[in-house]
């Protein structure tokens, strides 16, 4: 896969992400883009991206614009 993405409602954000971004590096994949979505507190939001979250979405945002993150970052990263 070239993207994981998460929507998370649980409170578990702080577990679950890092957990996901763990285990895609230890399976030799730092390069899948990970996303995540849900009520997130800016601090967490934050600490999430330091550990290699690529971007973090709040409730209602535009399909258009994950979709839109997703490809420029893809196009940034593959040459066609």
């Amino acid at each position: 896969v070239d993207v994981v993405g998460l929507s998370l409602l649980s409170g578990a954000h702080m577990t679950l992400l890092p957990r996901v971004r763990k285990l895609l590096d230890q399976a030799d994949r730092p390069d899948v883009l990970l996303i995540g979505g849900g009520i997130i507190p800016q601090d967490d939001a934050a600490r999430l991206e330091a550990m290699g979250v690529a971007r973090l979405f709040g409730p209602g945002a535009p399909t258009s614009e994950i979709v839109a993150f997703i490809t420029e970052r893809w196009s940034a990263n593959h040459r066609l």
